[in-house]
């Protein structure tokens, strides 16, 4: 779990160390069959694979990187996507989401179990089973880091959790957890989540107001606090941003007073979350069928 931890090369290693990433699902496997999800040795196997997929996406083998991006050749060639890892800027980032993985391994080796689906649904059962804050914060983080890239990996995974797995039940309850690092891992999954457009009703109509019933009445001083305000804020612009609809159910969630007071709390500690406030309150406001009800 350590080594885990030591920077790129020594994931570079690990990644490629014959039979250990099997090993770790295989373990955390049988932890969950024998309905043990909160022993140490679980908590250290996620934490692990948590570890081993920080850049993922970035850092794969160039084979890997050839097969899984493949079919970006057939995007049209205006959007002049240089090699593999390219672009990774959000111009193309609605192309593509529309990009499917290659079909899954029925039998993933090594670093392909990493985003297989298999392991995706290990997270979200141990979300769902664990009641160990660290096993649960990995899980998370390990889903976050999977759909933190804007390539075809990060949104087939995305997939996979909202409409798949329905794993959105599970992140959900995470964010009424008393934990502040789980909650705020939760928020951050649920931001990358939401900017694959083609996910963005499911999500809202799942965790919308959940989002809103969290948000602090004012920002407190602490960092983590500041942080999780912001990365709440920055979720509903992405679930607002092109639907009226969302906007509207925001504001019947009486959502709106919590993001003027947010926005205009502008202390040092708070910018972060007062600058995302401020971000989300404009987006709002680009719905002129809404200005009567925001003015009311």
């Amino acid at each position: 779990r350590n080594m885990s931890s030591a920077g790129p090369e020594g994931r570079k290693k690990m990644r490629e160390c014959d039979g250990l990433i099997d090993s770790l699902v295989y373990y955390i496997q049988g932890a969950i069959a024998d309905h043990e999800p909160n022993d140490k040795a679980t908590e250290n196997c996620v934490c692990i694979l948590h570890n081993l997929s920080y850049q993922l996406e970035i850092e794969l083998p160039e084979s890997y990187a050839q097969s899984i991006y493949m079919q970006r050749r057939n995007i049209s060639s205006n959007d002049k996507t240089p090699g593999c890892f390219g672009t990774r800027s959000r111009k193309v980032k609605e192309k593509q989401q529309d990009t499917p993985l290659p079909e899954e391994k029925s039998n993933p080796r090594g670093v392909e179990s990493l985003w297989h689906s298999t392991l995706i649904r290990i997270y979200l059962s141990l979300i769902a089973k664990s009641t160990r804050n660290y096993t649960q914060e990995a899980s998370l983080g390990a889903l976050q880091n999977l759909t933190a890239g804007t390539g075809p990996m990060p949104f087939a995974v995305a997939q996979t959790v909202v409409q798949k797995a329905n794993g959105l039940p599970s992140i959900r309850t995470m964010l009424h957890v008393s934990h502040p690092t789980v909650k705020k891992t939760a928020v951050s999954l649920l931001r990358n989540l939401s900017r694959n457009t083609s996910l963005q009703s499911d999500i809202a109509r799942e965790v919308l107001p959940d989002l809103v019933s969290i948000l602090p009445e004012s920002v407190p001083g602490s960092d983590i606090v500041c942080e999780t305000t912001a990365s709440i804020c920055y979720t509903l612009y992405n679930l607002t941003q092109s639907s009226s609809h969302n906007a509207r159910l925001l504001l019947s969630t009486d959502g709106l007073p919590k993001i003027i007071t947010i926005s205009m709390n502008d202390s040092n500690m708070s910018s972060k979350a007062s600058r995302a406030a401020s971000v989300l309150l404009y987006s709002l406001w680009s719905h002129t069928d809404l200005h009567s009800a925001y003015k009311k």
